[in-house]
């Protein structure tokens, strides 16, 4: 069992429809836990409930910060049909709601049902450099103080990311001026990407608006909606993420992701508070 898929088991709670999971330490970013992997936790428990093999559309809005500890989630399947189960679920700590979802779930993309089928794409990959040519890691130096000081890393460290270097300005302070982020991802240690695995990765990159002559801090989610369209091939995976509309104290935020074979296999949306003025990067980023 890999890091990821420790980090995101559930296991059954003291009632039907009930699940129980940890919050894993270091899975944090700025000391919140990340998004897209609160995300994962509940697609995992509703691939529990519902007894089908994996999300293909997930929506959570997201009621409070995550922080590392025990998760109670109940579960209820609303409706079961032939190719799709729909379910709900509640993630709570210590009887506060952190997230809630409504999930659609079945085999995404080539599943029996799917034979034959007509398929149209109006675009593709992201045009992005070799992963070695890409910008590494941003949190290594952060990693290797966190194992001095004996603190947990944060999520960067808990993934592999690479950045398109026309996409990184902000790390420097020198925003770009163009909403956009661009970079390959896949899980450490050659875990194997899997179907929850991209409802993470739809949440991993920094904040697109990050580029942007806007605060850059903490972009607390307040609603993300995952579209899983295939099981993703092995090896690095291409994402881009773009954000249009800025306004009112708020942001969206469009992601795809495509495999190493050229397939797009999941969408994202988000809306998001703009973050409040910090003049730094948050940590885990």
């Amino acid at each position: 069992m890999g890091e990821f898929e420790r980090a995101t088991a559930v296991e059954p709670g003291e009632r039907p429809g009930r699940y129980r999971a940890e919050i894993a330490e270091g899975w944090d970013i700025g000391g919140n836990a990340n998004g897209g992997y609160l995300l994962a936790i509940a697609a995992r428990a509703l691939v529990a409930a519902t007894g089908r093999p994996a999300p293909v559309s997930l929506t959570a809005h997201y009621l409070s910060p995550g922080q590392p500890g025990r998760l109670d989630i109940d579960t209820t399947v609303i409706r079961e049909g032939r190719r799709f189960a729909t379910a709900t679920a509640t993630l709570s700590a210590a009887g506060r709601p952190v997230l809630t979802a409504l999930g659609t779930f079945g085999e995404p993309g080539g599943g029996p049902g799917n034979i034959g089928v007509a398929s149209w794409v109006d675009g593709g990959p992201p045009d992005l450099p070799p992963p070695e040519d890409c910008a590494g890691d941003p949190d290594r130096a952060e990693a290797a103080a966190a194992v001095a000081t004996q603190q947990p890393p944060s999520f960067a460290t808990r993934v592999e990311q690479r950045l398109h270097p026309e996409d990184i300005g902000f790390f420097r302070g020198e925003p770009t001026g163009e909403a956009r982020i661009r970079g390959w991802f896949r899980l450490r240690n050659g875990e194997p990407m899997d179907a929850i695995a991209l409802t993470c990765a739809i949440d991993a990159f920094p904040p697109t608006i990050f580029n942007l002559d806007l605060p850059v801090g903490w972009t607390p989610t307040l609603e993300l909606t995952v579209h899983v369209r295939r099981r993703p091939a092995p090896g690095w995976l291409a994402c881009a993420f773009t954000t249009r509309f800025v306004t009112d104290g708020l942001l969206e935020e469009d992601g795809e992701i495509w495999d190493s074979e050229g397939h797009l296999v999941a969408q994202g949306r988000q809306l998001a508070l703009v973050p409040r003025p910090t003049g730094t990067v948050p940590s885990g980023l």
